[in-house]
């Protein structure tokens, strides 16, 4: 059975690595152990983390989000299917349909699709909480032209947010495209204007906050770490940036602080 790391999973599901130590942490995966006991997830992990998080966002109560993934879990294949894989809420019901096959799970209020195969380092995730169908084929596409032509990509997610100006996951994707390509203002442009529709979206601010720690621009990159926080005190990697930052600049007891938090969030698991 193929196994994936963190980084896989941040590379795959679009997930920062505070979330699914999180998600890690509250029981809905156990993922093996490798090397130096780093976390080893199976396709079955990844399929639950991506519906977990979809599920808490959604705020639906943890013990519906337990039953639905016990079951959702004793079906999923080992694999992802040629077909894909759809799970989506049909009035009350969980429905998975996997190819012509229909199965409902516990319960949920979720729309999810994957396609892909994350053996060859691809796996669309695509949330239907937005009307705008065109939108979400521009991300999906963005998604899968990542790896191979990142160009391309970015032009994609670009027709998403003209499609949906509302589009976080295309400013977040965009905004990440634009900063590993080195075209910095560019890249804060999209993420403000990601935040001018979301302006207190955590994981917005936190890409931020690392753009702008990029361009040594290190006050505004605490107003941004601690404006996620705020939003999401359980950002393990935004306490363990802004340890390090405040380090930086001679303040040990506010480094402290977020070091102690980091450390109490991620527990005693491999980063």
């Amino acid at each position: 059975m193929h196994q994936y790391g963190v980084r896989d999973v941040e590379r795959l599901l679009g997930l920062p690595r505070s979330t699914i130590h999180s998600l890690v942490k509250a029981g809905f995966v156990t993922p093996a152990r490798g090397p130096r006991r780093t976390y080893l997830f199976s396709f079955q992990d990844l399929i639950v983390l991506r519906t977990a998080q979809a599920l808490a966002t959604a705020n639906v109560p943890s013990k519906r989000i337990n039953r639905s993934l016990k079951e959702l879990r004793r079906h999923l294949p080992l694999a992802m299917p040629l077909s894909g894989l759809a799970i989506g809420a049909v009035g009350n019901r969980v429905v998975v349909k996997e190819g012509a096959s229909r199965w409902q799970a516990d319960s949920g209020q979720y729309l999810l699709e994957f396609g892909g195969d994350p053996d060859d380092g691809s796996l669309s995730v695509i949330e239907r909480t937005d009307p705008a169908a065109g939108a979400e084929q521009w991300f999906d596409r963005g998604f899968d032209l990542e790896r191979d032509d990142p160009g391309a990509a970015r032009k994609a997610y670009e027709r998403a947010i003209a499609a949906a100006p509302g589009h976080l996951s295309a400013y977040i994707n965009l905004g990440r495209l634009l900063h590993e390509a080195r075209h910095l203002a560019d890249a804060e442009s999209m993420y403000r204007r990601g935040l001018a529709t979301q302006s207190d979206d955590p994981l917005l601010l936190y890409n931020l906050g690392v753009l702008l720690e990029d361009m040594d621009r290190r006050n505004e990159a605490v107003e941004a770490y601690e404006k996620a926080l705020r939003g999401n005190p359980r950002l393990a990697d935004c306490h363990y940036n802004l340890a390090l930052l405040y380090k930086k600049l001679g303040k040990p007891k506010q480094a402290l602080r977020h070091m102690s938090q980091y450390r109490r969030l991620v527990g005693s698991g491999a980063v």
